[in-house]
């Protein structure tokens, strides 16, 4: 039996609210990644606020909120942050969230392993039937590594972004769980 939380590249580790605080005002000096992450404004975060910030959030957290960060196996440091939400619902589906903050590490198959790591979590330890996020449209190379692992375009909202100048539309997908196992076995 595998680790549930160890992929090829990466591991899921348990959110480190202390840690994270310092990480998240290095990559905010990274306007491109909080704008290929977040659809909210981009701004430079400050360590001590993001951590009070997340502080906040994790007494908060509901059940069926799953969050985790990112460590590179090679060497265990914190390259990003994701996880599953709503993960309860009684239709068995959860929201899936992943940014690598590390511009270094990008195009390299981080992201995907972690995002594959979070899918045998959410079908096999969580039974849950689907998986759902949403990106934009901008963001293309996110985009074409959903497409890989197998979710499936759902549908976008048009223009709901303003970025750059120009209108962008937020693409919606999702993969089931048959079509998780399907890519698993072939």
């Amino acid at each position: 039996m595998n680790n549930l939380f160890t992929g090829k590249l990466t591991r899921l580790v348990a959110e480190d609210v202390e840690k994270m605080g310092e990480v998240i005002e290095r990559w905010s000096r990274d306007s491109e990644f909080y704008q290929l992450f977040d659809s909210d404004p981009t701004l430079p975060r400050n360590a001590k606020r993001a951590t009070e910030r997340m502080r906040e959030h994790a007494e908060k957290n509901r059940p069926g909120n799953f969050p985790f960060d990112v460590a590179r196996l090679e060497d265990e440091r914190i390259i990003g942050e994701g996880g599953l939400f709503d993960a309860f619902s009684s239709h068995r589906n959860a929201w899936l969230a992943i940014g690598i903050g590390e511009r270094e590490l990008w195009s390299k198959g981080y992201g995907t392993d972690a995002v594959n790591i979070l899918l045998r979590f959410a079908f096999q330890e969580l039974n849950l039937h689907r998986v759902n996020l949403n990106t934009f449209e901008y963001n293309a190379r996110a985009i074409r590594a959903y497409e890989k692992i197998g979710f499936v375009h759902e549908g976008k909202m048009r223009g709901a972004l303003r970025r750059d100048g120009r209108r962008w539309d937020m693409i919606f997908m999702g993969i089931l769980r048959t079509e998780w196992e399907a890519k698993q076995n072939g």
